[in-house]
């Protein structure tokens, strides 16, 4: 026999299930945009719960420029699942040297404020969503 108190717990955990597999994800129509990371921010915000695309950049890389509107894209679609954060390396040079970034456009994802994976270059979207799919 169980006792009352357990399965008090568990009657009120297996609830807690099922309100949060029948709150809506929200949609693409609900992304605002990705986060400007900073050297102080950074930290912070990798180390939110999920999963983050860091996209390391320079407002003179042209193939960053190329690479970043397919981000956004991918991050609509997996909006809920994965946030988008960008740094720009000009301005915040103390965190791509952390990661030894040499190459930009470099994306590194993070889960749970670990380093996942990572891609260096201008990527065709399937290959970026195929990193993606592993982890999101």
């Amino acid at each position: 026999m169980d006792d009352p108190e357990l399965a008090e717990i568990r009657a009120r955990k297996l609830q807690q299930l099922f309100t949060s597999a029948s709150t809506p994800r929200p949609s693409a129509a609900e992304w605002s945009g990705p986060v400007t990371l900073t050297d102080l921010t950074f930290d912070a915000e990798v180390r939110r719960p999920g999963a983050i695309l860091v996209d390391f950049w320079a407002e003179w890389c042209g193939p960053c420029h190329l690479v970043a509107p397919v981000l956004e894209e991918i991050a609509k679609v997996r909006v809920g699942r994965m946030r988008l954060g960008k740094l720009n390396i000009d301005e915040n040079p103390r965190t791509p040297a952390r990661f030894q970034i040499k190459s930009i456009p470099t994306m590194l994802l993070f889960r749970d404020g670990k380093l996942v994976d990572g891609i260096v270059g201008a990527m065709p979207k399937a290959d970026i969503e195929a990193v993606l799919n592993r982890w999101t």
